[in-house]
């Protein structure tokens, strides 16, 4: 067996469970070794149901004095176990597992694991995990890895199968030159590897993350480095003169642009007709304006007889720019063609739309990942826009940028980076930010509140909704987890749905969910037919409500700052008045200050300022902080100082081996090939 050998190789599984693993995106012994922990479960010391801190992962000791009941609401069974010391009392609850009743013996203890969580006063405890406590103590004062899995495959068979590979002896080819490694104090490959899954304690599992981090930025960035060396200099094809066009339409428009988008604007018109192709990034807070901006650099390419397309990243975002771009289009009294192209959409629409990409040589197109697509044909595309960089990743950009001659490449972002990583990160391309808000937008109200607070939110999203607003619930877990801890989508939504009076429709979303649902669900949602829409961060990059009025985040503590601040963005978007509300979960000091951060300022640039410099090496054992560029463990502002270090490598060898052509590179070059096949060839590799 090598790397190489496909999963069911593996003693012990068969094709079903082959079948399994596919899903989670694992076909060879190489896939399982290199798809790392989604988190870790510490197991603490038990104590007794009156020192349990809530807002915390707690192990709790638990006489059982009473049989448990098995209790029915309208749409599942609730199986409830009281434990108590002295005159504290706590509820152990299981939603849907009324085997349970069965598990817990009468006059037997039991350690149970779970989040304590604050019920208007008293401490409840939900999903936990039961051990004897001979069980119990086997796991303790040890790390669990935690994988992302598919129903059917547990995390007991996930780990017992990557124990028997990693106990093989397969080994992965160390690809970095010693003396990288010995400069920045980087662990052997395969250590890291092994330690990343199985860590002996936190100080090596700190080690093994932070040479698999470096990896991540360092094949990332050098890639980076070879494109922009092999596309400074393109000549620009399409040279479009005509900004003065852009005058009329300003006039018209029912606001004034702000001094930024004005800059940004100008900075497009010279990219046009200067004698390079413009490869330029955008950044622009939530709400600074971006789509209108987008709008006039299309509007130039069209009246120049050219095509433009715009790429968004969920088709009822695409949607929503083909709606909005109409209305300008009506407007401005312009005469243009406006393609729509998703995948969705019937076979009979789909041959409509690809007729009039090759009929209408001055189209504005408006798409998902179905505009790079191979019946996809352009007459004279000379202008790619992807919209929200980070959801598409440098690959897929240039394959849609491929699709034309060379055609001028415009990135939108609304993910806050400082200036400093950003230059790192999109190193390809000019920048560009937009730092001002319209001045119309009222700032969204914030407070960070404690557990308590929750019957106060669910009144408050009760009368915004009975006013005609909508709210927005984000809960960090699609469903409950043995090991996971946090709210999640599933039994949160049952939850509002007790506590709301029945004419406010709750809808549920998240990532594990078909396309065309989450695409049905965000419709109903963008048209009020679903009032509170309970979901994972999916809805970061989402569609425009502008009637939302309320951004309610669950165990708030758990994301990055720019992430709840991205979060926050989804509402704020109309005239009336919006709020977000943040449930800080834990008793930490340090996420009580950064939680502040967010109550102080609405301004992105500086959240993603503070986020570096609150961030701890030891923040990474929850859900990734942010879901920028394509890193699976890596983690752009907690792990800033590794990504300057990778960029520094890069520049370095490609300063005295541009093709990475020396022995001692051979594997490194071996690796981008590997990670970026459709560039290979384009960087000379």
């Amino acid at each position: 067996m090598d790397i190489t050998t496909p999963v069911k190789g593996i003693k012990g599984v068969g094709a079903k469970t082959e079948q399994l693993f596919q899903k989670t995106g694992v076909y060879t012994i190489g896939d399982i070794l290199l798809r790392f922990p989604r988190e870790y479960a510490k197991y603490p010391v038990p104590v007794p149901v009156s020192q349990a801190q809530t807002g915390q992962k707690q192990a709790v000791i638990l006489q059982v004095e009473s049989p448990a009941a098995v209790k029915r609401t309208r749409t599942m069974q609730i199986t409830v176990c009281t434990g108590h010391d002295g005159d504290v009392y706590m509820e152990f609850l299981w939603f849907r597992m009324p085997y349970i009743r069965n598990t817990l013996q009468k006059g037997q203890t039991y350690i149970l694991y779970g989040n304590v969580q604050d019920r208007n006063g008293q401490p409840v405890m939900e999903q936990p995990a039961i051990y004897t406590p001979s069980q119990y103590e086997a796991l303790a004062d040890s790390l669990q890895p935690v994988y992302g899995l598919t129903a059917g495959l547990s995390n007991h068979m996930y780990k017992k199968t990557l124990r028997q590979v990693l106990e093989s002896g397969i080994l992965i080819p160390e690809y970095l030159p010693e003396s990288i490694r010995h400069r920045y104090n980087l662990a052997e490959y395969n250590y890291a590897v092994s330690q990343v899954h199985f860590p002996k304690d936190f100080n090596t599992l700190s080690e093994a993350r932070r040479r698999l981090v470096f990896d991540e930025f360092f094949q990332f960035v050098l890639c980076m480095q070879m494109q922009k060396s092999q596309g400074m200099h393109i000549e620009n094809q399409y040279r479009i003169s005509n900004g003065h066009l852009l005058k009329p339409l300003l006039e018209q428009l029912p606001y004034q642009l702000t001094n930024a988008q004005l800059r940004v604007l100008s900075e497009i018109e010279n990219d046009l007709k200067g004698p390079y192709i413009m490869q330029r990034l955008i950044q622009g807070d939530v709400g600074s304006g971006k789509t209108i901006i987008a709008f006039l650099t299309m509007y130039l390419v069209s009246q120049s007889g050219c095509q433009s397309a715009i790429m968004a990243p969920t088709e009822v975002l695409a949607a929503q720019h083909y709606e909005t771009f109409s209305q300008y289009i009506e407007l401005f009294g312009i005469k243009t063609h406006l393609v729509l192209l998703t995948g969705s959409m019937t076979a009979r629409e789909k041959r409509r739309a690809y007729e009039r990409l090759q009929l209408f040589s001055d189209a504005m197109i408006i798409g998902t990942h179905a505009l790079f697509q191979e019946k996809a044909v352009y007459d004279s595309l000379a202008l790619v826009i992807t919209d929200e960089q980070h959801r598409f990743g440098v690959r897929q950009r240039e394959t849609f940028s491929l699709k034309g001659e060379n055609p001028h490449i415009l990135v939108m972002s609304a993910t806050p980076i400082p200036r400093t990583l950003a230059i790192i990160l999109y190193g390809d391309l000019d920048i560009s930010v937009i730092d001002e808000v319209p001045a119309k937008r009222l700032p969204v109200k914030n407070c960070v509140v404690g557990t308590g607070w929750r019957p106060n939110a669910y009144e408050f999203i009760r009368r915004e909704a009975e006013a005609g607003h909508q709210a927005y619930v984000i809960c960090p877990l699609v469903e409950a987890s043995e090991y996971a801890e946090g709210e999640n989508v599933t039994d949160y939504a049952e939850i509002l749905r007790q506590s709301l009076p029945a004419n406010i429709e709750t809808g549920i979303l998240h990532g594990k969910m078909r396309a065309d649902i989450k695409n049905k669900i965000m419709e109903e949602f963008a048209a009020n037919r679903i009032q509170v829409l309970v979901s994972t961060t999916v809805v970061e990059v989402g569609v425009n409500v502008p009637n939302a009025t309320v951004m309610m985040i669950e165990d708030a503590q758990r994301f990055g700052l720019a992430q709840l601040h991205q979060l926050r963005g989804r509402v704020g978007r109309g005239e009336a008045q919006s709020y977000c509300i943040m449930i800080n979960t834990s008793d930490s000091k340090s996420a009580a200050k950064r939680l502040d951060v967010l109550n102080r300022t609405n301004d992105g640039f500086q959240i993603a300022s503070e986020d570096l410099k609150l961030r701890g090496p030891g923040d990474f054992f929850g859900i990734r902080q942010s879901g920028d560029m394509e890193f699976q463990l890596a983690d752009i502002y907690q792990d800033s100082r590794i990504l300057q270090q990778a960029n520094e490598e890069a520049g370095r060898i490609l300063s005295i081996d541009r093709n990475l052509e020396l022995p001692e590179h051979e594997g490194i070059r071996k690796k981008v090939r590997e990670h970026f096949k459709g560039q290979a060839e384009l960087l000379n590799l």
